[in-house]
């Protein structure tokens, strides 16, 4: 028996829209990623990129479930006193694509494969999005456990 491995020449990619009003940020962050990589795919390789496009829309609507909006978020300037910080809530509500771009690729793998798959994530805080040319199919996800 041979094992088939995925040649990105024979890769087809696939755009994705999922809606993430409604959803706990880390179930959102966990299927998007599963989908960025391509892990759902039969063909999956782990050395090759075989994931789809995906995006996101409706980010500034996406749930922080317990005390996740009271946590801290540091950053230093690398200057002396240079420590700031705010909660995830008002980072959420001040750059809404960014902290859910953030959560989704702290899920990814850390390396070039990783920064790949994060380059076809795109991140919009309304529901519009410029991508229309491109049919993405629109993946329900389920919100309870």
């Amino acid at each position: 028996m041979i094992t088939k491995s995925a040649k990105p020449a024979e890769l087809k990619r696939r755009w994705l829209l999922i809606d993430a009003e409604g959803i706990p940020v880390g179930r959102l962050a966990a299927e998007v990623a599963k989908h960025l990589r391509g892990k759902y795919k039969p063909c999956f390789t782990p050395n090759v990129d075989c994931g789809d496009f995906v995006i996101v829309t409706n980010a500034s609507k996406v749930v922080l479930t317990g005390n996740k909006g009271e946590e801290r978020i540091y950053r230093h300037s690398l200057y002396p006193g240079g420590l700031k910080s705010r909660t995830r809530a008002e980072f959420l509500e001040k750059f809404p694509e960014r902290a859910v771009e953030k959560v989704i690729k702290g899920m990814l793998p850390h390396n070039k494969l990783g920064a790949a798959a994060g380059r076809k994530l795109k991140v919009y805080a309304g529901a519009e999005h410029p991508h229309e040319a491109q049919q993405p199919e629109k993946i329900e996800l389920k919100v309870g456990g």
